[in-house]
């Protein structure tokens, strides 16, 4: 599952895509790729790439097994959870990475209202935390109001404005 980023230059919007695709726009910028914000789509949240390109990344990479990310952590079960899962193919952790797969994937078709409402909380706290209107904006994207949230928003700069209502749209809808 590839996510979508979204890159701002200021108040100005540079691209949307995916990873690929916002790199090689970001490249074609050259030296003025280095004041951007980039944001995931999904959360929100501010996020960082590696503009060195594929060659340079792979370059860096050791010899060996790659890292895969995977962290252990503990799940609390109860006993009928536990023995259910014993009698699956491939083992309990299999299972639960199956089944949070499964998951994220029924999800993907349209995002919770609690989860627009904080992806549209993270992107404007970290592009327009500052701006007037910002608290009224917060305030009413969590209540819901969507005429409140574009009049709180009414005097910001159109890309970031747009963007915010995109990312809070499930929230207006649900």
């Amino acid at each position: 599952m590839t996510r979508t980023l979204t890159a701002f230059a200021g108040d100005l919007w540079i691209a949307t895509g995916d990873e690929e695709e916002v790199r090689a726009a970001l490249l074609a910028m050259g030296d003025q790729a280095q004041a951007l914000l980039l944001f995931d789509d999904s959360t929100g949240r501010q996020v960082d790439i590696d503009l060195r390109g594929g060659t340079a990344a792979a370059e860096q990479r050791g010899r060996g097994r790659p890292r895969l990310g995977v962290q252990a952590r503990e799940v609390t079960l109860l006993p009928r959870h536990w023995e259910w899962l014993a009698t699956q193919p491939g083992g309990a952790s299999a299972t639960l990475r199956r089944l949070v797969d499964a998951a994220r994937r029924e999800g993907t078709e349209r995002p919770s209202p609690r989860a627009a409402m904080d992806a549209a909380y993270h992107f404007m706290t970290a592009i327009a935390g500052d701006r007037s209107g910002y608290e009224a904006a917060i305030r009413a994207l969590y209540a819901r109001d969507r005429a409140g949230f574009e009049e709180a928003m009414a005097g910001w700069p159109s890309a970031i404005r747009d963007h915010a209502i995109a990312l809070g749209e499930a929230a207006f809808v649900a």
